[in-house]
């Protein structure tokens, strides 16, 4: 009997998979469009629906790889959120004289608040509702539906910012400014690679600093915003910008927010399913789990590199959303004729 995933799928799969996780594009609605495109073979072992898939095990994996190249990538800002969180414990259990005990002192403490604020909703439903969103909303023609949807969404983005025109551009300026005179934390004469990572360092400081702008009902607003995400084709990371945007945030900070959100909430889902992994639907395919996720992880890990870039040179989510519309109602068509 063959493997239920050959390794050319888990391949194919992995690298889609890692790099949709991070674009505005939908990681699972690929992952069901993708097979029903192909069609047959990849239709039958790649199915999202089935109850018994083994393609449920894969994704577990390709979710855990996807959480941990954006923790990798970020390393330094969680480690600096992580110490913000325990200083925040402290300072609950140890208040400093004349401040309130449960109020965040600095802004690490309240990011990491925010983050996790923004995450309980999301992770409420996503316990309560994925196996019923997964069953009867993952229909090839209904995912290319919310994809086409996903491009319209990331069109009204685009619509709110240039309501705000010039926030994007101000703030770059005011980030590189920031940074060249030396920010938090920054060593004014450094070299080379060093002081790159000291003014990338300076301008994530800055960023956080106007995230806790926006308040906590704005981060609940904005984690809640991802249940969206649980239908296929509609983007995670998509519907966090365009919240974020909605909110008054610049492209940038709204990405950046949406990226950080991301990881505890694709790693939590993909800890509570291993158990799918190890247990008998990892049966057969566990070699091309393997496999799939190192390719997801490398695969995030560069897009993610991409996407900081290019959201730091003021581009648009025009050019998602034109694929979202264009390969919606395109696979729409295709998939309601054949």
């Amino acid at each position: 009997m063959y493997p239920h995933i050959t390794y050319p799928e888990a391949i194919v799969v992995g690298l889609i998979q890692g790099v949709t996780e991070l674009f505005p594009v939908s990681s699972l609605g690929h992952n069901v469009l993708i097979p029903a495109l192909v069609g047959g073979r990849w239709a039958q072992d790649l199915s999202v629906s089935a109850p018994e898939s083994p393609y449920l095990a894969f994704i577990v994996g390709m979710h855990v790889a996807t959480a941990l190249a954006m923790i990798i990538y970020f390393w330094r800002d969680w480690l600096r959120i992580v110490r913000g969180f325990v200083g925040s414990v402290g300072h609950v259990l140890s208040p400093a004289p004349g401040t309130r005990r449960w109020q965040p002192q600095t802004v690490e403490q309240k990011l990491a608040w925010m983050i996790i604020l923004a995450t309980i909703p999301v992770g409420i439903a996503g316990l309560a509702l994925e196996h019923d969103f997964r069953v009867y909303f993952s229909k090839p023609v209904l995912t290319a539906v919310f994809l086409a949807v996903n491009g319209l969404i990331l069109f009204a983005g685009e619509a709110a910012r240039r309501r705000r025109a010039g926030l994007d551009e101000q703030q770059t300026v005011e980030d590189r400014q920031m940074a060249a005179v030396g920010g938090p934390g920054m060593v004014r004469h450094a070299s080379g690679q060093r002081a790159l990572k000291l003014q990338e360092a300076a301008i994530a400081v800055q960023a956080d600093r106007r995230l806790t702008t926006v308040g906590w009902l704005s981060a609940f607003g904005l984690g809640a915003s991802q249940i969206f995400a649980l239908l296929p084709g509609i983007s995670r990371d998509g519907i966090v910008m365009v919240s974020g945007m909605f909110r008054g945030l610049s492209r940038q900070d709204a990405a950046r927010f949406s990226f950080l959100l991301s990881a505890p909430v694709i790693l939590a889902a993909g800890v509570l399913k291993v158990p799918d992994l190890t247990g008998p639907l990892g049966n057969g395919v566990r070699g091309q789990v393997l496999v799939g996720s190192i390719l997801s992880g490398v695969g995030a890990y560069f897009a993610l590199r991409f996407l900081v870039r290019y959201f730091s040179q003021n581009r648009t989510l025009t050019p998602f959303a034109i694929y979202c519309l264009v390969v919606g109602v395109g696979s729409a068509i295709y998939l309601g004729i054949s």
